[in-house]
């Protein structure tokens, strides 16, 4: 079960008793909580808010689920992220729309949870958190720059921003 943290109507997951006392974890995410609330009232986003992929990896070691919402090729071909939930939004192959990808949501994180969400760089998980909000999800956030970030002047990614670029921990098949 999830708190209230009164002050920024944003969920917070359920710490260990001893990150409750002032000065630790739990101010440190309640903090990343307020800066994303913040971003999503900037930005006028239909969702709690948008974590940087820094802020999204503490968090998530501190009981925030991480949905990545790439597909399975992706995950299997560029990498991955330990201890995320793996939900496609579009199917492989093909590209198109999981129909059931609220019911798998659902299914694996509760509703009173902090749920982020991660693609290659932005886009599908931001989709992916409009549709968690649109079912209840009242701590849902999008992980700017995604898994590989934006493209370089090059064309490239995984150089400007993302989780790979920040050197963040994931693994490759």
């Amino acid at each position: 079960m999830g708190f209230w943290s009164r002050d920024y109507n944003l969920l917070l997951p359920t710490f260990k008793p001893f990150f409750r006392r002032r000065g630790t974890l739990l101010d440190q995410a309640t903090t990343l909580l307020q800066q994303a609330q913040q971003r999503g009232r900037e930005a006028k986003l239909p969702y709690a808010g948008a974590v940087l992929p820094s802020e999204a990896h503490l968090l998530m070691l501190q009981g925030a689920r991480l949905v990545d919402v790439r597909t399975a090729a992706e995950l299997e071909w560029v990498g991955r992220i330990e201890g995320a939930i793996s939900i496609e939004w579009n199917r492989w192959p093909g590209g198109q729309p999981n129909p059931d990808f609220l019911t798998q949501l659902q299914s694996l994180v509760p509703k009173d949870h902090t749920v982020m969400f991660l693609c290659r760089s932005g886009g599908r998980s931001h989709n992916a958190a409009i549709a968690a909000a649109g079912v209840g999800y009242q701590a849902a956030l999008n992980i700017l720059q995604g898994f590989e970030g934006d493209k370089n002047t090059a064309g490239q990614r995984n150089v400007l921003g993302g989780w790979r670029a920040a050197g963040l921990p994931w693994v490759q098949s």
